[in-house]
């Protein structure tokens, strides 16, 4: 439940739209949060508690695609804030999700028809954390 509220608490178009407890029968605690129904942006997830059994891994994670270096470092600071910081526009949130924070136009850049340009491209990406947008721009133009 606290992970859905921090979540809905940083994107915009978001809510908590039903929470299911456990009762005396379930296997956790009688009124402890079983799921949470959630959406992010209109988009609707369901989270599970799984107790200490279950840890997040980086074979999930969530995309927020930014058009803007404002949206780009709000996300990021928002969603790392006690969490980590990782390579490559990656987050780890303080509940271990791992998020990808990427400014729409890296794909642009990656996917331009000249392979010099996006091969510039992608050494400023694997050199970041944090994306850059005008650094991408930069990498694109150098000659």
């Amino acid at each position: 439940m606290r992970a859905a509220r921090f979540y809905t608490s940083i994107f915009p178009n978001s809510k908590i739209v039903k929470v299911l407890r456990y009762s005396e029968v379930g296997p956790g605690p009688a009124g402890s949060v079983m799921t949470v129904e959630f959406q992010l942006e209109g988009q609707s997830f369901v989270a599970l508690n799984g107790g200490p059994h279950f840890k997040f891994t980086e074979a999930i994670s969530f995309v927020v695609n930014c058009e803007t270096q404002r949206e780009v470092d709000s996300y990021w600071d928002k969603l790392s804030a006690g969490g980590a910081e990782v390579e490559c526009g990656w987050v780890k949130d303080k509940f271990g999700l791992s998020w990808q924070i990427v400014p729409t136009i890296l794909l642009e850049l990656l996917c331009d028809p000249d392979p010099a340009k996006s091969q510039r491209v992608m050494k400023a990406m694997l050199t970041m954390k944090k994306f850059d947008i005008r650094a991408f721009k930069q990498a694109a133009e150098a000659v």
